[in-house]
């Protein structure tokens, strides 16, 4: 697995040994960056992290910050000598918790993101869970926008209510991105 632009493009990330993972293949990460860019000044979540690989991308690609989310200790200590080793540390926090935990640690400190990238397990139910994140409003920036990455089997019907809204979504094989953003409140004239 290796970084595919910016800074850091062509550098190798270490994983740790016997760790069973699905990174996002890097047609399908090359192709994310080309529709989320410019990154530069963004701040980025990475839920369902992994070994890190879309975040690191994303502070390669000039992301302020980047927040990782991932509830493997092998995994998180893999994206921790990964900052190290790409110098990112002060640009970053790792978050050891399950996706829940760790959306409401960055709530709780105040900390929006422009960017929230999440790739869950596919086909196990937690694309409702994340957009229901997203509609308490507390995660994402105004202008913010969520990227799901999920199996061509999950559906969005019926999980967006009427504040989360698909602006888009590509297909890559058995992958999809779809790509949410808020709805902004309108006042009331009354």
């Amino acid at each position: 697995m290796r970084i595919v632009g910016g800074q850091a493009r062509g550098r190798i990330l270490r994983l740790p040994k016997g760790c069973r993972v699905r990174p996002t293949a890097d047609r399908v990460k090359e192709s994310l960056f080309d529709i989320l860019q410019p990154l530069e000044g963004e701040c980025f979540l990475d839920l369902f992290a992994g070994c890190g690989n879309v975040g690191l991308e994303a502070l390669s690609r000039g992301a302020c910050f980047a927040g990782f989310v991932e509830k493997q200790k092998r995994l998180g200590d893999a994206i921790r000598t990964n900052l190290r080793l790409l110098e990112y540390e002060d640009r970053a926090e790792v978050v050891l918790a399950d996706a829940g935990l760790g959306v409401r640690h960055f709530v709780q400190r105040g900390q929006r993101f422009d960017i929230l990238f999440a790739d869950p397990p596919y086909d196990k139910g937690f694309i409702p869970l994340i957009v229901d994140w997203l509609k308490g409003g507390e995660l994402l920036t105004e202008s913010g926008i969520a990227v799901l990455q999920h199996s061509v089997r999950e559906t969005l019907e019926g999980t967006l209510g009427e504040r989360v809204v698909l602006a888009d979504q590509r297909h890559y094989g058995d992958t999809v991105l779809s790509f949410l953003k808020i709805k902004e409140q309108k006042e009331s004239l009354l």
